[in-house]
């Protein structure tokens, strides 16, 4: 490793989203700032969570390397990861997309790390609330205080988590929206994530990822528009439910499928206006951290546990500063 000559400040935490198909991770400052990004492909299935664990210890060093590079040590580290978990346990009782069932992961990522040297503390939690709380700060330009904000994330899968007054709401079971059964329509009988995640709508237009399907509906592709349709109609009955039930005023929607920006959200906020009418309508609003908002909460559960809290801190107590999180993603991308 290479070390600057002055005494590196422990001012940073790193933070890892495990997906189900890729793993992003972000050295975070105190204040916000992100020194660096790092992507890497998620160990198939068949690979089992030793080559995870393996993995999980190079990034480790990556930003070990990387922040003592910039004159920083890092102070923790943070794994988020879907799927129904107890953060309490550490354990994963079953994450579809990645055929984890019973996998006292935690325990695992903490051996393979101290085996490597690495003692630093770990925080463990899940992907989408951890997202939530990085998504809930206020936002620059605000003149409304949401309460109550639910955090949407479509990518490989679907899932969601609320807010409220500042504090995560719910643990176990609670945002498993993905994994619902539809009654009716043409997806009767798959769930919400089988009929409209970003994967299942990209593999049923035969194209490598939701950017391209994006792409092909701005085209005037009658055949992408017909699927992207569709995949909207499950998502905005999927967003009323939401809103009808945990009278959220604000939904965040994140992940690979928000990046197509106004093509998603402006259908979407007016199918859910239609549905919900004459209830009010939440606002619908890109996540602004886009896919690395889940790495940014695994950041804040890693500060929290590197300075001995019982819970990462909230947007009314945050580090840093607030609006805006208050990062621009100034970072080196490997």
């Amino acid at each position: 490793m290479s070390t600057p000559s002055a005494t590196p400040k422990e001012d940073v935490v790193i933070g890892i989203d495990v997906g189900g198909t890729g793993i992003k991770t972000g050295l975070f400052h105190s204040d916000g700032r992100v020194l660096a990004l790092r992507r890497d492909t998620t160990p198939s299935n068949d690979a089992g969570a030793r080559s995870l664990t393996g993995l999980v210890v190079e990034i480790v060093r990556w930003a070990y390397e990387s922040s003592r590079a910039a004159g920083y040590a890092p102070l923790a580290v943070g794994i988020v990861v879907p799927g129904i978990l107890e953060e309490a346990s550490g354990v994963v009782g079953h994450a579809v997309n990645l055929g984890w069932r019973n996998l006292p992961l935690r325990d695992l990522v903490r051996t393979a790390l101290d085996e490597a040297g690495f003692t630093l503390p770990l925080a463990f939690g899940h992907d989408v609330r951890a997202g939530a709380l990085a998504e809930s700060y206020p936002r620059a330009g605000d003149t409304v205080r949401h309460n109550r904000i639910a955090f949407v994330p479509i990518g490989t899968g679907i899932a969601s988590a609320l807010v409220e007054n500042g504090r995560v709401v719910g643990g176990g079971l609670a945002g498993e929206i993905g994994q619902l059964r539809l009654t009716h329509g043409p997806f009767r009988g798959q769930t919400v994530e089988e009929a409209a995640s970003a994967r299942a709508i990209a593999r049923r237009a035969g194209v490598a990822n939701a950017h391209e399907l994006a792409d092909l509906v701005r085209a005037d592709s009658a055949e992408a528009r017909r699927i992207w349709d569709d995949a909207v109609e499950v998502l905005a009955e999927t967003l009323a439910w939401i809103a009808a039930v945990s009278g959220a005023t604000r939904i965040v929607v994140g992940g690979g499928l928000a990046e197509s920006g106004d093509l998603l959200l402006l259908p979407l906020s007016t199918r859910v206006a239609q549905i919900l009418s004459p209830m009010p309508t939440p606002e619908i609003v890109k996540a602004r951290h886009g896919d690395t908002a889940s790495a940014r909460g695994a950041a804040l559960l890693a500060r929290a546990v590197a300075t001995g809290e019982e819970r990462a801190p909230s947007p009314q107590d945050a580090i840093g500063t607030p609006a805006e999180a208050a990062c621009p993603d100034q970072a080196v991308t490997v």
